[in-house]
């Protein structure tokens, strides 16, 4: 472990991405600050701050789970016929360029999409380079946890036989509000997400529900590619979504999407009209 006695000021990362690259060391280290007795941690007033995505412009895309609720599988059944409960976990990725700030305005133009649908998530953004990580073990990879909204393009994605473009809509997917480090989330399947479109509670749900937990995602990945501080794992989203609802339902402008997961901030995103 690096101790801050030994750094200077300016050897300290001024960005979060510069705290995940150094991975667990980072998290010793924003533990030894926080702990340091009149330590002024907060510069200036933070309500005054404007949040953007943590890490800003991640360095490759996000690595996403799909059908890992069986209630979400239920209800998409209903919505678009027989989806198998997977035995192994399904992924897909959403470009870099999809992630929006957790108060950003999300665009909508119904010339790309008609049917913006919200799906609430819970990110994992990983701290410690590893490959062929075993299950016991994947959460020392862990730096921190985060919300994700993986709102997709129900249209686009349905009309194609992969998922890729419905779900990389350019500043479609807010990020945020933080990146909370792993060891103020002791498990991180006993949390509960939440999301809200327009005040009306659309999703309620645990992460214990999910069919292939953390680690077993971490594990799973880390057999064919070597996981990398900063790469970002959204794990998948309960029922509730609006592909499923009777009848649907879908973000339009001026919808206000609300997301949050215990312990990890609540986002607030208003959609706007940006067509001709």
């Amino acid at each position: 472990m690096t101790r801050l006695a030994e750094l200077r000021s300016d050897d300290l990362p001024r960005t979060m991405a510069g705290w995940v690259e150094l991975g667990i060391d980072g998290i010793d280290m924003l533990g030894q600050i926080c702990a340091q007795d009149g330590a002024d941690h907060v510069a200036g007033d933070v309500g005054a701050l404007t949040l953007v995505a943590p890490m800003g412009r991640l360095p490759r895309n996000v690595i996403c789970v799909g059908v890992n609720y069986r209630e979400h599988i239920e209800e998409s059944e209903r919505a678009v016929g027989e989806i198998d409960v997977p035995d192994a976990p399904v992924y897909f990725t959403k470009d870099v360029r999809s992630i929006c700030g957790p108060f950003d305005a999300i665009a909508s133009d119904d010339q790309v999409s008609t049917q913006l649908d919200w799906e609430v998530e819970l990110a994992v953004i990983i701290g410690r380079r590893g490959r062929n990580i075993s299950p016991a073990n994947a959460l020392e990879h862990v730096f921190g946890y985060a919300v994700l909204n993986d709102v997709s393009a129900r249209d686009v994605q349905l009309s194609r036989n992969q998922w890729w473009k419905g779900k990389s809509i350019e500043g479609s997917s807010p990020f945020g509000p933080f990146i909370v480090t792993r060891d103020e989330i002791p498990d991180p399947q006993d949390l509960e997400l939440r999301c809200c479109v327009d005040g009306v509670e659309k999703q309620r749900s645990r992460t214990n529900l999910m069919i292939h937990d953390v680690a077993t995602l971490i594990s799973d990945l880390s057999g064919t590619l070597t996981l990398e501080p900063g790469d970002v794992i959204s794990t998948g989203t309960p029922a509730g979504v609006g592909l499923a609802r009777a009848p649907q339902e879908w973000l339009r402008p001026g919808s206000v999407l609300q997301s949050e997961i215990t312990g990890l901030g609540r986002q607030h995103n208003r959609v706007i009209d940006i067509g001709a």
